[in-house]
C-alpha cells in the first residue's frame, strides 16, 4: 500500500463528519454563528498541528523563509475563504446539497493537477471526473 493512502483514507473519514457536525452546530436552538464555528474549529486545528510538530520534532521557523512560503500563504487564503463559505452554506442549507457541491473541489483540484502540475491524465481519470460531476448533480438536486 502506498504510504499516502492511509492518510488519504483517514482524511476522508474524518472530513465526512465535518459537514454534518457543523450543520448541527450552526442551526436550530442555541446555534453558533458560522464565523464563530470557523474560529473555534480552526483554533483546535492549529493546536493539533502544533502538537504534531512538537511530537515529530519538526522545525517551524526555518521554513518561513522558504521561497515556497508564498504557495503556503496563498493556499491559506483560499482555505480560509473556502471554510468560511462552507460553514456559512451549512448554516443556511442542507448537508445533502451543500457537501456534494463543496466536494466538487476534488474535481477542480484534479483538473488543476493535470493542467498545471503535469500529472498524468488518462481516459479512466476522465470518466471518474465525469462520474463525480454527475453524482454531485444528482445528489444535490441542482
Amino acid at each position: 500500500m502506498d504510504t499516502y493512502l492511509p492518510y488519504a483514507l483517514l482524511a476522508m473519514g474524518a472530513y465526512a463528519l465535518v459537514s454534518p457536525l457543523m450543520r448541527v452546530a450552526t442551526t436550530g436552538p442555541d446555534a453558533i454563528p458560522s464565523d464563530v464555528a470557523v474560529v473555534v474549529s480552526n483554533c483546535l486545528l492549529i493546536l493539533m498541528a502544533v502538537g504534531v510538530l512538537a511530537y515529530t520534532g519538526q522545525g517551524f521557523a526555518e521554513h518561513l523563509t522558504s521561497p515556497k512560503i508564498v504557495h503556503v500563504l496563498a493556499a491559506g487564503v483560499f482555505l480560509g475563504i473556502g471554510i468560511l463559505a462552507l460553514y456559512r452554506a451549512l448554516a443556511l442549507g442542507p448537508v445533502s446539497v451543500v457537501t456534494p457541491i463543496f466536494a466538487m473541489f476534488l474535481v477542480f483540484s484534479s483538473v488543476i493537477g493535470f493542467l498545471l502540475l503535469g500529472e498524468s491524465f488518462t481516459a479512466r481519470k476522465a470518466v471518474g471526473i465525469a462520474f463525480a460531476a454527475a453524482s454531485v448533480y444528482l445528489v444535490s438536486g441542482a
